[in-house]
């Protein structure tokens, strides 16, 4: 409500601005130079008026901006009747704020539509029927059932005979774990089994999901704010305007003088020219899959130094994808997979459905499976084309098919082995992983040619699984087993070496998105809490989006950069002549909008920002699909 008030009252004052200059003009070119002014003047005041308001609340917490400049020459133009020189320095300050606000107003509009939100009510069951109840109301020992796909709503223990969950928002585990009757269940994993019973043994808001969530808050509290680009600039350029000002009305003993030179000094090209590159460059990530909140962020992503990249989701898919088949008894291995793939149709066991994705993108026809048995946790029993086939656990299939465990070579940190029966024998075997993403050490070289000096990883996975998955990356460090709060320990150890930029999909990357300069999430599939948590958005299911992002934000800040110093430099220039008396306040007020249009026509050059790589927006992939290796066939 506080954005909407705020984006109302800008857009107001811009109306009044250009309300009380047209129609001041309208008035003085009709032969009512009188009743123009005092037009002028109404369009004026209300703009003066909220400008000092936030000139006072900026002194307040010990802030100099521009302001004070735009208010300065709006005040000496009205003070000494110059009321359309007023007008034109509240046209184009007004002007100004609204563009701000419209770019992220309209960031925020995208994101409430992108993201979902964290469901608020439980189903408990209650006296023989179950009922839906809000979280707030679930107390320890209520008894709660979670169907397949919900969120695992408060801390708990299965009730059941067992669980499958998939913790990887939480603990960035990539695939689901199994948990028996009496283990224990963290809110805001999911449920990737079938339904299950669950015992609370706190409420929400005590649990694993809650706690998370005042970390954001707290981190999001103690990050200083970004200071703007445009503001960095306005002490030096205030103190060169006061002084010429000053010294043209002494030495003449003119006040019209400092007016003008007021009036050329309005700072246009920082109020302008710096929220029009820095909005064009938020459009033109957008186009590229990159929606950043705000020109204050797209300004910190700019000026990243550090990348702290999470792993599950980021790095990886973030999905188990078969990375060899084994053959064991002469099946081609295409065969294997199908046949595998055949039965794996009737589950919706997060693995079985990569094995069925894998099956397809190789264009392998699958039959519909029959007589189809599902032992929860362990594997499937059916027929396909006629033949038996189990697909499950290395130990649960050579159980089904009567046939002693056969050796198989030791698997690789954080990998999954799938064994296929077929007839009564042992077919072979799907050695399954979360592999990285396709392009990450292109994308990694790139960021570092940008100016990203430091790389490192942080994850809340196994320290064997991160060493395999990122080998050869080059990265500077990589931190494992890390909790929520370490993660933001890490961000704001990281933060005294220069700006830092977190990426990450996860529940728990939530907090270190928050406390990082420029927090970055995975948008597509990531969890709606780190999406909210960050600054940039990833719209599409691709890492490798950050590089365009960056190139775009720091190209942006370098025409808006651009655009400051020959607008600044230019507006020195007309101060002196008009000091020396060249220039009247209403000629001044041409000049400056003569130099706005100038900068403002290089700020949009942003727009047409092209980086490096070409991608077409258009383009429906969805990041790394599955690569199928043929293994050696024993």
């Amino acid at each position: 409500m506080e954005h909407s008030n705020g984006d109302r009252l800008k857009t107001a004052l811009l109306l009044a601005a250009v309300g009380g200059l047209l129609g001041g003009l309208a008035l003085y070119f009709s032969g009512r130079p009188d009743l123009a002014s005092t037009v002028w003047l109404v369009g004026v005041l209300p703009v003066l008026g909220a400008l000092l308001v936030e000139i006072l609340r900026s002194l307040w917490c010990g802030e100099i901006g521009l302001d004070i400049v735009a208010a300065l020459s709006m005040s000496a133009a009205v003070l000494f009747g110059e009321t359309l020189a007023a007008a034109v320095v509240a046209l184009m300050y007004s002007g100004g704020t609204f563009l701000e606000s419209f770019a992220e107003g309209r960031a925020r509009r995208e994101m409430r539509d992108l993201l979902a939100r964290v469901p608020r009510t439980a189903t408990r069951h209650q006296n023989g029927s179950l009922e839906e109840v809000p979280l707030d109301d679930i107390m320890p020992g209520d008894r709660l059932l979670i169907r397949q796909g919900d969120v695992v709503p408060v801390d708990g223990t299965v009730a059941s005979a067992s669980a499958f969950l998939d913790t990887s928002a939480l603990t960035g585990e990539s695939l689901p774990i199994r948990a028996q009757n009496g283990g224990d269940a963290m809110s805001g994993s999911t449920n990737a089994g079938e339904a299950f019973d669950l015992v609370a043994t706190r409420p929400a808001k005590d649990s694993t999901y809650a706690g998370i969530v005042r970390l954001v808050e707290e981190a999001q509290r103690s990050k200083a704010p970004m200071s703007r680009l445009a503001d960095r600039w306005s002490l030096g350029f205030l103190l060169v305007t006061v002084a010429i000002a000053f010294a043209a009305w002494w030495f003449t003993g003119d006040p019209i003088r400092a007016v003008a030179v007021l009036v050329v000094a309005t700072p246009c090209p920082l109020i302008l020219a710096v929220p029009v590159a820095l909005v064009a460059g938020l459009s033109r990530a957008a186009h590229f899959g990159v929606l950043i909140k705000g020109a204050g962020p797209l300004e910190a992503m700019a000026r990243t130094q550090t990348l702290i990249l999470d792993k599950t989701g980021t790095l990886t898919d973030g999905r188990p994808q078969i990375v060899t088949i084994d053959s064991h008894d002469g099946t081609d291995p295409d065969e294997v997979l199908r046949l595998a793939a055949g039965l794996d149709q009737a589950t919706k066991h997060p693995v079985a459905q990569a094995i069925v994705a894998a099956a397809r993108e190789r264009g392998l026809s699958l039959p519909v499976p029959t007589n189809v048995a599902e032992a929860p946790g362990e594997g499937l029993t059916g027929q396909v084309d006629a033949r038996s086939v189990v697909v499950g656990g290395h130990g649960f299939v050579t159980g089904r098919v009567g046939e002693a465990a056969v050796e198989h070579p030791a698997l690789a940190a954080g990998s999954v082995l799938v064994a296929v029966g077929v007839d009564g024998r042992l077919a072979g075997h799907l050695v399954m992983a979360d592999p990285l993403r396709e392009g990450t050490h292109d994308m990694l070289a790139r960021l570092r040619r940008q100016g990203i000096g430091r790389i490192l990883l942080a994850t809340g996975d196994r320290q064997e699984v991160a060493e395999r998955v990122t080998e050869g990356l080059g990265l500077n460090g990589i931190r494992a087993g890390l909790t929520p709060d370490q993660k933001v320990l890490l961000v704001l150890t990281e933060r005294k070496r220069g700006p830092v930029m977190m990426v990450g999909d996860g529940v728990n990357d939530a907090p270190a998105l928050a406390a990082a300069d420029v927090g970055v999430a995975m948008g597509a599939r990531g969890a709606a809490a780190s999406a909210e948590a960050a600054d940039v958005v990833l719209l599409v299911d691709r890492v490798d989006r950050l590089a365009p992002g960056i190139e775009i934000a720091r190209g942006a800040r370098r025409i808006a950069l651009e655009s400051v110093v020959a607008g600044i430099g230019l507006s020195v220039m007309g101060m002196v002549a008009a000091a020396l008396g060249y220039l009247t306040p209403v000629q001044g007020a041409l000049i400056q909008e003569a130099i706005d249009v100038a900068v403002i026509l290089n700020a949009l050059r942003a727009l047409r920002i092209s980086p490096a790589e070409t991608w077409s927006p258009r383009s429906t992939a969805t990041g790394h699909q599955p690569t199928l290796l043929q293994g050696n066939q024993t």
